[in-house]
C-alpha cells in the first residue's frame, strides 16, 4: 500500500500541471495528495492562470491555514508532509527553519514526518539543468532553434547549464531574485528574428509539459537542492 504525502506547493499552474505528474511518475510507491496550489473557481474575479499560487511568506501563511484544516478533515493522517516552494535566491537553510518553525506549532501533526524541498531559483532550473531531454526535444524549439536558445542565455545572460540552481542573487527589497529564470528562458525564445513568429516558451503551457519530459539522474547531478528532494522521496518512498 502506498504511502501518503500531503504536499503544500508554492507556485500555480506550472505546479499543478507540471510539479505533481512529475512527483507520482518519479515516485510511484507514495501517493501524492495535493492541498495546495488551490484552484481558483472560475468566475469574473478569478486570477490568471498561473498567478494563484503562493510563495515565501505567504505560502507558510496558507499552510498554517491550510493544514489544521486538513488535519481535522481527514479520517486518515497522511505519512510525510512535503513543503515545496521556489527558493527565488533566498537562503535555503533559513527558509526551511522558517517554515518547519511555524509548522510544527500545530500540535496535532508532531508525529508525522516532515520535508522541505526547494526548486532554485525557479522550477525551470530543473528543465534547463536537462535541456537535452526538454528544450531540445520539443517540436517548439528543436533544431537551430533551441541552440541559439542555449547560446543566449548562457553567453547573454550567464545562465549555467552545469549549475542553474545558481542563477541570479538575492533582492531584500523584492524578497526574489534580482532577475527572473523564467523570464529570461521566455525571452530566449524570441531575441532572434528568425524566431519572433514562432511560438515563444510559456511557463503555463511548456513547464508543465516539460517538467514531465526531464531525466532527474541527470538534474541531481547539476542541482545540489533537487538532488536533495530527490534522495528522500527516493528513500521515503521505497518504505512498505
Amino acid at each position: 500500500m502506498a504511502v501518503v504525502v500531503w504536499v503544500f506547493s508554492g507556485g500555480g499552474e506550472a505546479e499543478v500541471r507540471g510539479f505533481f505528474p512529475f512527483l507520482e511518475k518519479t515516485f510511484p510507491g507514495c501517493r501524492f495528495e495535493r492541498k495546495t496550489p488551490v484552484r481558483q473557481k472560475p468566475g469574473p474575479k478569478a486570477n490568471k492562470a498561473g498567478s494563484y499560487g503562493r510563495t515565501g511568506q505567504s505560502l507558510i501563511e496558507q499552510i498554517k491555514q491550510e493544514l489544521p484544516i486538513a488535519l481535522k478533515a481527514e479520517a486518515n493522517k497522511c505519512d510525510l508532509i512535503l513543503v515545496f516552494d521556489d527558493l527565488d535566491c533566498r537562503d535555503s537553510q533559513t527558509q526551511k527553519s522558517k517554515i518547519l518553525s511555524e509548522i510544527s506549532k500545530i500540535r496535532e501533526c508532531a508525529d508525522i514526518g516532515k520535508f522541505v524541498g526547494f526548486a532554485a531559483p525557479e522550477i525551470e532550473a530543473w528543465i534547463i539543468a536537462d535541456w537535452n531531454n526538454s528544450i531540445a526535444k520539443h517540436s517548439d524549439f528543436r533544431g537551430k532553434r533551441h541552440e541559439r536558445m542555449r547560446w543566449w542565455l548562457s553567453t547573454q545572460r550567464k545562465v549555467s547549464f552545469e549549475n542553474p540552481e545558481a542563477f541570479s542573487e538575492y533582492d531584500a527589497e523584492k524578497d526574489c531574485c534580482r532577475e527572473k529564470l523564467s523570464e529570461y528562458l521566455i525571452e530566449s525564445s524570441v531575441q532572434d528574428e528568425v524566431d519572433r513568429d514562432k511560438a515563444r516558451f510559456s511557463k503555463g503551457d511548456h513547464t508543465p509539459l516539460l517538467l514531465r519530459e526531464i531525466d532527474p539522474n541527470e538534474v541531481q547531478k547539476k542541482c545540489p537542492l533537487f538532488r536533495e528532494l530527490y534522495n528522500y522521496l527516493n528513500n521515503f518512498c521505497r518504505c512498505p
